[in-house]
């Protein structure tokens, strides 16, 4: 099989451990670029074309260039390591599809929230739903070409965010930046993991 290896006694193969991941953020931010650019496997989209129908109810402004729209989600897979592997679920960015968010989440080991500084507004919603459930984020910033840079303090100041929320530049579209991104989710995790265990 895939991915197996042997154990130290060289007896049977052991599976790395699989691991669930989230990919979510507003509308046209980049969850269905960053879930293909580091996918190692073709990833899995529902995307379907914006129509004239959609344009009372999804707001293009700052991404006007968009044509489509993932509604259900985007799914890759990434090995970290010979004993990990995350299976990554892009979530769709409109509030009217946000019923599937929970069926997504469960599981979940961590979530990105990946963020637009010109429709910064947008992340409020995958923020406010991690906090509420408990669920370990960072945010990752997507550097769109253009776009106006601000310091990551300014952006964790803007969000409101705790403290201990990581907050990270990133590209989409790179396999390599979207692996950091991951990794820093993966330690971010694994803190939050460590402070909870230290509190109960």
């Amino acid at each position: 099989m895939d991915y197996e290896r042997s154990d130290p006694a060289g007896n049977r193969p052991i599976a790395p451990t699989a691991v669930k991941v989230l990919i979510a953020g507003g509308f046209g931010v980049g969850k269905t670029t960053l879930v293909g650019s580091v996918s190692e496997t073709r990833p899995l989209r529902t995307e379907e074309l914006l129509t004239e129908v959609g344009v009372a109810v999804d707001d293009v402004s700052g991404v006007e260039e968009k044509t489509t729209t993932t509604v259900a989600m985007d799914f890759g897979r990434i090995t970290i390591s010979e004993d990990l592997v995350l299976y990554l679920f892009g979530t769709p960015g409109q509030e009217r599809f946000l019923f599937v968010w929970d069926e997504l989440a469960m599981g979940a080991l961590g979530a990105v929230v990946l963020a637009d500084t010109r429709r910064l507004a947008d992340c409020f919603p995958s923020i406010d739903y991690f906090e509420q459930r408990g669920t370990p984020f960072i945010v990752a910033v997507n550097c769109f070409d253009g776009a106006r840079q601000y310091a990551l303090g300014e952006v964790q100041l803007a969000l409101n965010l705790d403290p201990d929320v990581p907050v990270v530049l990133c590209d989409a579209r790179q396999r390599k930046s979207g692996k950091e991104v991951l990794v820093k989710l993966l330690e971010h995790a694994r803190d939050h993991s460590r402070r909870s265990a230290a509190v109960g």
